[in-house]
């Protein structure tokens, strides 16, 4: 068996059919790791969450800041925004049974050897710690109060403290698994900022780059950071290429870090 790692697919189905025919993929014999954002942006996101969840037994999908847009828009909990493409997801006649999927998903897997997380890691959390963090999130989601819980997750989060509770606990483990780019280096996140580290405000090195990390007793494969591209080192790979800005769209196969990419086929978001 084969385990691929896939970078953000924001509803560009054409593009992934593509890269899946480029690694052969056989669901009898991989497994397929997405780093979040199955949907919004591009043009097919019905079609990804389908797919994706036809192929339930053979992926392992973490929630992206897009997924969980698309879930607090389908409670109600958020409005439209400029740039979002989710109206046919949220018009389907299965809209409730892919909804009920995508909130299942977890926020963060973690195996002996990686990390599969959206966006990012706190600096002083361990991979298990990240791991209970996760499950918070998760807990909520899957629960019979996910609406309410969506209506909390919105606005500034604080520095994360353990010791936080409620609404602000929750904003502030979000802001690292699916919100995390650049962080100051006592380990707070730089809000917004989204463009290539170069460019990054005074201060600010990317989440991975912080001294002293607790958790790099794994690799941490996450997507998120379409400016950081294709970024490999030595406790990370982030696989965030850019495919529904025209890009391209990547997977890397975990066993020998073997890099597969496609040129984006969808016209570029604007």
């Amino acid at each position: 068996m084969a385990r691929y790692a896939i970078g953000d697919v924001q509803g560009c189905m054409a593009s992934l059919e593509r890269l899946l025919a480029l690694i052969d993929f056989a669901p009898a014999r991989d497994h397929l790791w997405f780093v979040g954002d199955l949907v919004n942006r591009g043009p097919r996101s019905l079609d990804v969450l389908r797919w994706a969840m036809d192929h339930d037994a053979v992926i392992t999908c973490v929630l992206g800041n897009h997924d969980l847009h698309l879930l607090a828009r389908a409670a109600g909990a958020a409005g439209e925004k400029k740039r979002d493409t989710l109206d046919e997801v949220l018009a389907a006649p299965d809209c409730d049974r892919l909804i009920d999927w995508l909130r299942c998903r977890p926020l963060l897997h973690l195996d002996p050897k990686y990390v599969l997380v959206h966006a990012g890691l706190h600096p002083q959390w361990t991979a298990p710690d990240a791991r209970a963090r996760a499950a918070e999130i998760e807990r909520e989601l899957r629960g019979p109060t996910w609406r309410a819980f969506l209506t909390q997750i919105h606005g500034s989060p604080p520095r994360w403290d353990a010791r936080l509770g409620g609404g602000d606990r929750w904003r502030a483990i979000l802001a690292y698994l699916v919100r995390a780019r650049t962080c100051k280096l006592d380990g707070r996140v730089v809000p917004d900022f989204d463009g290539p580290p170069a460019q990054a405000p005074a201060g600010a090195v990317p989440w991975f780059a912080l001294p002293a990390r607790a958790w790099t007793t794994h690799t941490v494969v996450f997507g998120h950071w379409a400016a950081l591209g294709l970024d490999i080192g030595a406790h990370h790979v982030g696989l965030d290429t850019g495919c529904v800005w025209g890009r391209s769209l990547t997977a890397i196969r975990l066993d020998d870090r073997m890099v597969f990419q496609v040129k984006a086929v969808e016209t570029p978001a604007p």
